[in-house]
């Protein structure tokens, strides 16, 4: 774990330019946002997810986050079908701000593309460069 500024960036994680985050757990990919989205957007009120068995794609909207500032889009960072979805960020969104990387995650996906995809994300040292820029 590196922070730049006053952003959490995590090793072992994947990141996409749309302050989603994934980590590989097998045949499966968790993922969430990144703690620089949750700062910018501040008190999350509210967590729109898909339900299990939904397929998504690279760069297209999932779900929504709804904080007091805005309500922002969720953009897949990989393709795949939704396998889990995290009920407690449903039910208590307040667990995405205080821990976006741990019980804060969003959706378990099975990746249909991982290996086309994974080039088009940030590595960790990738993304604590692409931070200092924000």
């Amino acid at each position: 774990m590196v922070k730049v500024d006053e952003y959490e960036v995590p090793d072992g994680l994947y990141f996409s330019v749309d302050y989603e985050w994934i980590k590989v757990e097998g045949e499966k990919v968790r993922m969430g946002i990144t703690d620089y989205a949750q700062k910018q957007l501040r008190e999350i009120v509210f967590a729109e997810l898909p339900e299990e068995g939904t397929e998504l794609i690279q760069n297209e909207p999932y779900g929504s986050l709804e904080s007091v500032k805005a309500v922002s889009d969720l953009i897949s960072a990989v393709s795949g079908i939704i396998e889990e979805v995290n009920e407690e960020a449903k039910s208590n969104p307040e667990i995405i701000n205080e821990d976006p990387f741990g019980r804060g995650w969003l959706i378990i996906l099975k990746p249909s593309k991982l290996s086309e995809e994974l080039p088009n994300l940030m590595d960790f040292k990738k993304a604590v460069e692409w931070h200092k820029n924000q």
